[in-house]
């Protein structure tokens, strides 16, 4: 009987682990203001950290294209602008959220620049890398404009290269799935 308990409270706790999703975290916008990300449940979600000075930036542009084809098929994209691989986004929120604007006319939210690696990582990143807190894998960001696919539960379901673009047929027909 006691190993009987022991093991239905151990699948209890392994089933705990994975019990996180984006929607316990809340974070700060690029004006500063708190962003409860529950507020997304039932959308699908990317995730993309941004950089202005990379030569990925021009992703921007595909980004937005992403974000105006499918907002009303509830899906959304979250900027987190990050200044950790070379510099590559050294200005201010106002700088980033203007440079954004009127080059890309960037409409999706972006939030506070933040750290997506290393000792000071943001929490939200930590679920988003560790395999012990999003249930897929653990993952390192490689680069600027590294996506993570969040399904209508919050559940990290796939981490996408900096490299591949926006408009990737599997990113498209992901958000198309019902």
């Amino acid at each position: 009987m006691k190993k009987l308990i022991l093991f239905i409270t151990s699948i209890f706790i392994i089933g705990n682990l994975y019990s996180q999703t984006i929607y316990d975290f809340k974070v700060t916008d690029i004006e500063g203001k708190v962003f409860d990300m529950a507020t997304l449940k039932g959308k699908k979600v990317m995730i993309v950290n941004t950089a202005s000075k990379c030569g990925l930036t021009p992703q921007f542009e595909e980004l937005q294209k992403l974000y105006t084809q499918f907002k009303d098929s509830n899906f959304v994209i979250i900027g987190f602008p990050t200044n950790d691989f070379y510099e590559q986004d050294p200005g201010t929120n106002d700088e980033i959220k203007s440079f954004c604007v009127k080059n890309y006319g960037v409409t999706f939210p972006m939030m506070s620049k933040i750290t997506v690696k290393g000792d000071n990582i943001e929490p939200l990143y930590s679920f988003l890398t560790l395999k012990s807190k999003n249930g897929l894998e653990d993952n390192n960001v490689k680069w600027n404009f590294q996506k993570y696919l969040i399904n209508e539960q919050g559940k990290l379901i796939r981490v996408v290269s900096p490299r591949v673009k926006p408009m990737d047929e599997s990113i498209v027909d992901w958000i198309r799935t019902k």
